[in-house]
């Protein structure tokens, strides 16, 4: 079988809506990423090679920025960038190589939920991990490790939260929510809502935000030749991830996604 152009892959792969889902879609995605794994997406369609073996290998580079990270210098940080760049790329060809083939799964949709969480999850442990001065030749820091760890723990329990409405509704027999019904139903918690959207401070305790921004706190150590900007930031991760999880169970419980 000829291999498909890119011009008869991306109507099918690329259907109307995925770039723009609020909720779905990365703006890595929309701006580069999408784009790249349509030409691996090409290579791949005539193959064996089925989307859950994609997320499995998906997951495994979301995974491997932690011990990434621990590499010293900026070295390990420019590392574990690659490796959640490698997660992305897969995460768009996976679902690509899904709507060409036809091949839609359950397992498929529960396996990339497990891999975002465990991508987010890895870069933070592997943060706290870094910043704790593993290399180091005096003590080891463990503060930061925890505080590492806290910062994924938020991550992971701002998913859950999301994607624990969508249990819920099932449960009761609803229909899916619409995105419309996320907006808070009280005035004042909508604006501060669209507040928070706005700052998008929420989106650092992501993998992808969280990675490029640890390549830049990796640098600033350099220059100062030390590891204060790296466990600042981890200290101020730690403190999004806690208020965040905190603040969205309270936006979805005041909006109309459980009604």
């Amino acid at each position: 079988m000829p291999r498909p152009s890119v011009a008869e892959l991306r109507p099918v792969v690329h259907p109307p809506g995925v770039k723009d889902r609020r909720s779905g879609e990365h703006w890595g995605g929309r701006l580069y990423m999408r784009e790249i794994s349509l030409r691996i997406t090409r290579v791949l369609v005539n193959t064996k090679v089925t989307p859950n073996q994609l997320t499995y290998v998906m997951t495994l580079a979301g995974v491997l920025a932690a011990p990434a990270l621990l590499v010293p210098g900026i070295a390990g940080a420019v590392l574990g960038v690659l490796c959640v760049q490698m997660y992305l790329l897969l995460d768009c060809v996976d679902g690509e190589v899904a709507r060409w083939k036809k091949q839609f799964s359950l397992s498929g949709v529960y396996l990339d939920r497990v891999g975002a969480y465990l991508c987010d999850a890895a870069v933070l442990v592997g943060f706290g991990l870094r910043a704790s001065d593993l290399w180091g030749t005096g003590r080891i820091d463990w503060l930061w490790a925890f505080l590492g760890t806290l910062a994924a723990l938020g991550a992971i329990l701002i998913k859950a939260e999301t994607d624990l409405v969508g249990v819920a509704r099932h449960q009761t027999g609803k229909e899916p929510v619409a995105e419309a019904a996320a907006e808070p139903r009280s005035s004042g918690m909508a604006l501060a809502r669209r507040a928070a959207s706005a700052l998008k401070f929420h989106r650092l305790v992501l993998g992808i935000e969280a990675s490029l921004l640890i390549l830049l706190l990796a640098i600033l150590d350099q220059v100062r030749g030390d590891l204060f900007f790296s466990r600042l930031g981890v200290a101020v991760l730690a403190g999004i991830a806690m208020l965040q999880t905190v603040l969205h169970l309270v936006s979805i419980l005041a909006s109309s996604r459980l009604k």
